[in-house]
């Protein structure tokens, strides 16, 4: 069954009327969720807010005004763009909230449908493009932590066993005293490739940072850098409308949805590593006749199945994520699903590929249970 794509709507006002006319208006083209007050709307944002899209509140209310709602969004779940309804226009709150950031759009009641939907599908589009954005920057700061974990250790080893020849080979003579002087330049060499990787990696955290802000170091983990996480819905969703693909390679792409869940670690390199495995399967199918790709989406894994040709081709996907010493002619998408699976063992999760012959190829993307803390 086709997974519900629509992006949601979360709609807040005391007045039931309201609610029921809302969600009567805009669920044919959206996911609708409502709630009676701003408490109502920060416990349900507490519940599902990393899969809501757009928020729409009334200003006037009883208890607390929606006003006070949007900074809290703004706070907790940037991603989500905010709308304000009234017919109460207070001017100076309108333009605190607007200056701030907080307020995408100002509708008046009674809603028009035409503005509604207008003003829907235009905060659609900002969020996804607001998202982009930072899954572009979190995505380089991310990939820039585990590659500086990854070379790292192994050049500092390199220099360290290189030193150590060196020293023992200083006492030689005649031709083996060569020993020490190639010891000596691997050591030298390996110096050198750490002091560049570290001055790359900071100047990339500097240019990404703005003015004033001071590059960031993450020691040897990746981090999250993403509060809550993010839905996979959400970014699979996302991963569609952003990779560039040409309209007949979008129409053999098929997404299964069997459930959904948060992802916890690093989402902007989950982003990254299925960005890869789907183009990947893309070249792959590029001259088939009948190119399929499916996309599954089940409780903690994603799996890119395509119909492959399988044969010879199909048996060497599986050793190109075990062996980096492959060689195949197509070396490159092999180096690639090795570096997306020392990505996903960088937090706990792992890689699968399942190779049906003469059928398809399934790359599996498994997550790993998140550990809750005891007060949750």
């Amino acid at each position: 069954m086709e997974p519900d794509s629509r992006a949601t709507v979360l709609y807040v006002d005391d007045e039931e009327l309201a609610r029921k006319y809302f969600a009567r208006l805009v669920t044919p083209r959206y996911r609708v969720l409502t709630a009676a007050s701003v408490d109502d709307a920060l416990a349900l944002l507490d519940e599902c807010g990393g899969g809501i899209d757009v928020l729409v509140t009334d200003y006037r209310m009883p208890g607390r005004p929606g006003s006070e709602l949007l900074p809290e969004v703004e706070r907790q779940h940037p991603h989500i763009v905010c709308m304000l309804v009234t017919a109460y226009a207070d001017k100076q709150v309108l333009l605190e909230l607007i200056n701030a950031g907080s307020l995408f759009r100002l509708l008046e009641k009674p809603l028009a449908t035409a503005q509604l939907l207008g003003a829907l599908e235009l905060a659609v589009q900002a969020g996804r493009a607001r998202a982009a954005r930072r899954l572009g920057l979190s995505a380089i700061d991310e990939s820039l932590a585990f590659l500086e974990h990854e070379l790292n250790t192994p050049l500092a080893a390199v220099a360290n066993f290189a030193r150590g020849i060196e020293r023992r080979a200083s006492s030689l003579h005649g031709d083996e005293a060569a020993i020490a002087e190639a010891a000596a330049l691997m050591h030298d060499n390996a110096r050198y490739c750490l002091a560049v990787l570290a001055s790359f990696v900071d100047t990339v955290r500097l240019a990404g940072s703005g003015p004033g802000v001071p590059p960031r170091r993450t020691g040897t983990g990746t981090g999250t850098g993403t509060g809550a996480g993010t839905s996979a819905r959400q970014l699979l969703a996302g991963l569609l409308d952003g990779y560039p693909m040409t309209p007949q390679q979008r129409a053999c792409i098929t997404v299964a949805q069997a459930g959904d869940f948060t992802i916890a670690e690093s989402p902007h390199c989950v982003s990254l590593i299925l960005s890869s495995v789907l183009g990947h399967a893309l070249r792959a199918l590029e001259h088939h006749a009948g190119p399929a790709i499916v996309l599954t989406l089940a409780e903690r894994r994603i799996s890119v199945r395509g119909n492959t040709d399988g044969g010879a081709d199909g048996a060497r996907a599986g050793d190109l994520l075990r062996d980096p010493l492959a060689s195949s002619g197509r070396q490159e998408p092999g180096w690639n699903l090795i570096f997306c699976k020392r990505m996903m063992q960088s937090f706990g999760g792992t890689i699968e590929v399942a190779t049906e012959h003469g059928s398809s190829t399934t790359v599996t993307l498994n997550f790993p249970v998140p550990i809750r803390n005891e007060h949750d």
